[in-house]
């Protein structure tokens, strides 16, 4: 092994101590394997010591996934490598440490698409499989999961796993996996139901599964991943954005309905499905227009006018142009017959008018950071507290008041955006204060006994990291936890990879 390849951990390493989420870290050593022979050196040589591995890629997380508990970093950033584009079999090989920004560059620049969209365009691709990332496509495209055609995982022993999709599935809910050196790996998958939500929590586990799917959503605690083939779809010939603005939550939510295909009696639906639907509450459109006063908002966003009440975006993909506009013009006639109003819809038929749109959608969570950061300063205890759930489409306006109706009883400053799609809205609380920060815990904690009653996800696409681990074992339970711990040490007997991260 190269012996300067793992590094004590010094100063200049200071900022591989924390991720998105602002929780921060400590470790003895770190490293920045450059192929997968390098993981696999970096790996025995830990495990031949006793120690830990925390996996990183770029980052990006916000459940603190990547922030190490001591022990050993393995940051994977200088695995990055992108193609070539296999036109054969419509895929592209990656590394992990590929940023979905620069894969997009060679996706595109063959007219081809990979359809998931996390928020952040410099999340890596090896955090996105191992978390199942998501985003605002997903309501159509569906998650990571969907996406990833092969694997190649370096396990805690140094061996590596070559998984395929449909090349190993399990028999019921057992299972056998054999490794490039020839070694089985058998046991038994978990059995605790698998919510029928837009779900990130936990090991994914079904009857006769792909076994190449027990490792989307893993967040490296089973093995690291050191290569990926990701299923590419041609790129669609029309894309329109729309944002409609209705004069109360209510409206919004009728529109929701009614643009997903949830149609009542005499009422028409859309041509064509939008692939993402995205919401912004009215304090959400508020604290944009503070920002903006304030000379710290996004320049690039349209003007929000006084009357703005709440916002909906839609997107829609297709093949024909005019079936595309017709669709958009159908989901504004719905909007004005809730109140809304065709002058103050913001359209885009082609990508440099849409980029507003999407500049507005990304706008949000970057005010809200600024915000807390601001409010840090007063009080370094304050962070954000940001809520990842997701319930069934018939609990979407219970959810809905159930957050605005504890919000306001507790006088908590919150805005609620998101995936509403899916029925996953973000509810960031915004505490100026412990107490208040405190209280939103607390809430945050009740809401997610009654979303688990309802039959919902605790985290619909950021994952469990390290941060809600509470969380996971509220929804699973003590069973269903001990289930995934059985999975994890047949894969990592000495609960070498990722400590704390899903279950303590």
């Amino acid at each position: 092994m190269n012996p300067n390849l793992i590094q004590a951990f010094n100063d200049s390493h200071i900022d591989f101590l924390h991720d998105e989420s602002r929780l921060s870290g400590s470790a003895e050593t770190i490293a920045f394997p450059e192929n997968e022979d390098e993981v696999r050196s970096v790996v025995a040589a830990v495990c031949a010591a006793g120690g830990t591995l925390t996996v990183q890629g770029a980052r990006t997380g916000i459940a603190g996934g990547a922030v190490p508990k001591g022990g050993c970093i393995v940051n994977l950033s200088r695995l990055k490598e992108v193609g070539p584009y296999q036109s054969g079999t419509g895929s592209l090989r990656v590394q992990p440490g590929a940023l979905l920004a620069d894969v997009r560059a060679v996706v595109e620049a063959n007219h081809l698409f990979f359809p998931p969209d996390p928020t952040e365009t410099s999340a890596s691709i090896g955090g996105m499989i191992s978390s199942n990332a998501s985003g605002a496509m997903s309501f159509f495209y569906g998650p990571t999961r969907r996406w990833i055609e092969a694997l190649r995982v370096v396990l805690a022993d140094g061996a590596v796993l070559a998984l395929r999709r449909g090349g190993q599935k399990a028999s019921g809910r057992r299972f056998a996996v054999t490794t490039e050196d020839g070694r089985v790996i058998s046991g038994v998958l978990p059995d605790y139901p698998m919510p029928r939500v837009k779900s990130a929590a936990g090991y994914y586990a079904a009857a006769d599964m792909d076994l190449i799917d027990l490792f989307m959503g893993m967040e490296g605690t089973l093995g690291i991943i050191t290569g990926a083939q990701l299923r590419l779809i041609p790129q669609p010939s029309v894309i329109c954005g729309l944002t409609v603005f209705l004069p109360s939550l209510e409206a919004a939510l009728s529109f929701v309905r009614l643009v997903r295909g949830e149609k009542a009696a005499g009422q028409e639906g859309l041509t064509i499905r939008p692939v993402a639907i995205e919401f912004f509450n009215h304090d959400t459109l508020n604290l944009l227009r503070r920002m903006n006063v304030e000379g710290k908002g996004a320049g690039s966003i349209p003007t929000l006018r006084p009357h703005y009440h709440t916002a909906v975006y839609l997107e829609f993909h297709g093949e024909d142009e005019a079936l595309v506009e017709a669709s958009a013009l159908a989901a504004i006639e719905l909007a004005t017959a809730l109140g809304g109003n065709d002058e103050d819809s913001w359209y885009a038929a082609n990508p440099r008018d849409l980029a507003p749109q999407k500049a507005f959608r990304h706008a949000v969570p970057e005010a809200v950071n600024l915000l807390i950061g601001e409010r840090q300063r007063t009080d370094p205890a304050i962070i954000k507290l940001g809520t990842d759930m997701s319930v069934p489409d018939a609990e979407l306006e219970d959810v809905m008041a159930m957050y605005c109706g504890d919000l306001a009883s507790a006088g908590l400053e919150s805005v609620i955006f998101g995936h509403i799609g899916n029925n996953h809205v973000h509810v960031n609380i915004l505490p100026r204060d412990k107490a208040e920060y405190d209280r939103g815990k607390a809430l945050y904690q009740c809401w997610a006994r009654r979303i688990v009653a309802m039959g919902g996800s605790v985290s619909a696409e950021h994952g469990i990291g390290k941060l809600k681990t509470p969380l996971l074992a509220l929804m699973l339970g003590e069973e269903g936890i001990a289930q995934m711990r059985a999975i994890k040490r047949l894969f990592d007997p000495g609960m070498t990879l990722n400590p704390s991260v899903l279950f303590d």
